[in-house]
């Protein structure tokens, strides 16, 4: 039988002479229709390169294929024209990328996003699309986005983000379904109805999917076969029990045993409060008419209180846009808000812009999305060098490019990377640098929005034991956002457990993970640690 995909002895270069980068070195594999394929490995592995060159969506004439072969139904996709591959593209193969908001355009709406490619390969009418969208939307778990079809992307969580991807590329029923990390900044519930969507679907129309990722548990609920990128190759591939149960590469073994573990290093709970929030309240107005008037709000953040102590890390878990990313935003003054908020002793609410300057450098944040955070016109060093001079940190040029060696050494980076650009990193790369600018003030207090959510496991595990290292070293507080419940675990102290821009569970961590009192929080614990395949294959919880 035809492969419905055949990649042979395919590799891919970056540059030339004695720049040249290789990128990916004599690959193979297939998919047959409807079946799933996972590709695994760590970051920089040549896993997104693989993807790329399918779509036909590489920087070329920068990037080059000196060798092999990509047929889709036989029909050889390398070089192929630009205006075939726009057919194919989006109808007959589509693109699930790992980062939302690079790849959505900010000025587009989300209906027409999604419209636009029903509108180029199926000439729909806008009714028509418009009942299309509203079906993939709430295919994808966004009922609520429904109602609000004109908003604009950055109005929406990381994980609604992805969740519009996901909507976009299954619009017109895919032969071929690519996902690079599809499930990244999805919290644990939507992932696992993500994960049993595709299923499903899979199963309904005969679509085969190519599915990249750092999860080894998604990988087993999921895939037919595996193969695993090492530094460009594929260094070993087979049925998905075969590899998790016998594998022959020492890699795949380094890779099975990667995951976070352990835990925090005991607290006191008398150490000192280093910042607080009293009934902190984030709500956006609601605007109609013709004069806009405030006809109600969305509560993001809706009288939370809380407290984070010298020394400990508190978790917020919870679903997408429950609030917990606006709360961090809001105690450090990056959004406006009301209620109390005391740093240090200082009134953070009754302090201006020039009264809060100088807390700035002890309060810090490692966004979500790494790449939109990170400015592509500067160098990785300028990137963390620019914190160094806004608050007189370092000295001398030369004394900086010591502190800034030291730090991306510190997260798992080489000294010399600091004289490249973002673009040239992977997007577990990029999360190290965006810790990197962080970490090299040595702050007091750093909110983490999903940290480790772009990194493969075993950086996912050299990360956390990199944060408590620090944390034990300099005392440092953390706010720690994530879905990742066994990272929360790895961390954590104590947790709030948000919904709805509310706190509906707190308490110690071991509490709240292993008692948890209500509904709501028996829901993402269950989510959490007991999805598993069923006999269809078919992801539950």
């Amino acid at each position: 039988m035809k492969n419905l995909l055949d990649i042979r002895d395919l590799s891919v270069t970056f540059g030339e002479g004695d720049g040249e980068v290789r990128a990916v070195r004599n690959i193979s594999l297939s998919i047959n229709k409807g079946e799933t394929v996972a590709l695994v490995g760590e970051s920089g592995s040549g896993k997104s390169v693989t993807a790329l060159s399918v779509m036909q969506l590489l920087p070329y004439p920068l990037a080059r294929h000196p060798n092999g072969s990509i047929t889709y139904n036989g029909e050889e996709l390398v070089d192929k024209p630009d205006a075939e591959m726009r057919i194919l593209r989006g109808d007959q193969i589509s693109m699930i990328f790992q980062e939302p908001l690079t790849s959505l355009n900010p000025l587009h709406s989300v209906e027409k996003q999604i419209s636009e490619v029903l509108y180029l390969h199926k000439r729909m009418t806008p009714d028509q699309a418009r009942a299309r969208v509203i079906e993939l939307l709430e295919l994808v778990g966004l009922d609520e986005a429904t109602t609000r079809l004109g908003a604009l992307p950055h109005e929406f969580s990381g994980g609604q983000q992805q969740r519009i991807m996901i909507a976009m590329a299954l619009a017109n029923d895919p032969d071929l379904l690519i996902a690079d990390e599809p499930t990244t900044a999805l919290d644990v519930t939507i992932q696992a109805q993500v994960l049993k969507l595709l299923k499903d679907l899979q199963q309904k129309m005969g679509m085969a999917i190519l599915f990249i990722t750092h999860d080894l548990g998604i990988v087993r609920a999921m895939a037919d076969r595996v193969c695993v990128m090492n530094d460009g190759e594929i260094v070993e591939q087979g049925p998905v029990e075969d590899i998790f149960e016998r594998p022959d590469n020492d890699y795949t073994r380094h890779l099975l045993g990667s995951e976070p573990s352990g835990r925090p290093e005991p607290a006191d709970g008398d150490d000192k409060a280093i910042i607080s929030g009293t009934d902190v309240r984030v709500w956006y107005p609601i605007k109609k008419g013709l004069l806009r008037r405030v006809v109600g709000h969305i509560k993001a953040v809706d009288g939370i209180s809380m407290t984070v102590r010298e020394g400990q890390t508190l978790g917020v878990v919870g679903e997408s846009g429950s609030g917990k990313s606006t709360l961090g935003k809001a105690l450090l003054k990056l959004e406006k808000s009301e209620g109390g908020i005391v740093f240090e002793g200082h009134d953070l609410q009754a302090l201006d812009r020039n009264g809060l300057r100088p807390l700035r450098r002890e309060m810090q944040i490692v966004f979500q999305d790494p790449f939109g955070s990170l400015s592509p016109r500067l160098s990785i060093g300028q990137i963390i060098e620019e914190g160094l001079i806004v608050h007189g940190l370092g000295g001398s040029y030369p004394e900086r490019r010591k502190l800034i060696s030291d730090v991306l050494v510190e997260v798992g980076l080489e000294p010399d990377t600091q004289d490249r650009y973002p673009h040239e990193f992977s997007g577990g790369q990029r999360q190290r640098v965006s810790i990197a600018r962080a970490l090299v003030l040595r702050p007091r207090f750093i909110v983490l929005d999903e940290p480790t959510s772009a990194l493969d496991m075993s950086v996912q595990a050299q990360i956390v034991d990199l944060l408590r290292e620090l944390q034990k070293r300099h005392n440092l507080a953390y706010m720690f956002i994530s879905h990742d419940l066994k990272v929360i675990r790895a961390v954590s102290h104590d947790i709030i457990v948000m919904k709805e821009g509310k706190v509906v569970e707190a308490g110690p961590a071991e509490s709240v993970l292993d008692n948890p009192e209500t509904p709501y929080t028996r829901a993402l614990m269950a989510a959490a640690f007991d999805m598993i395949a069923d006999e269809t294959g078919a992801v539950s919880t």
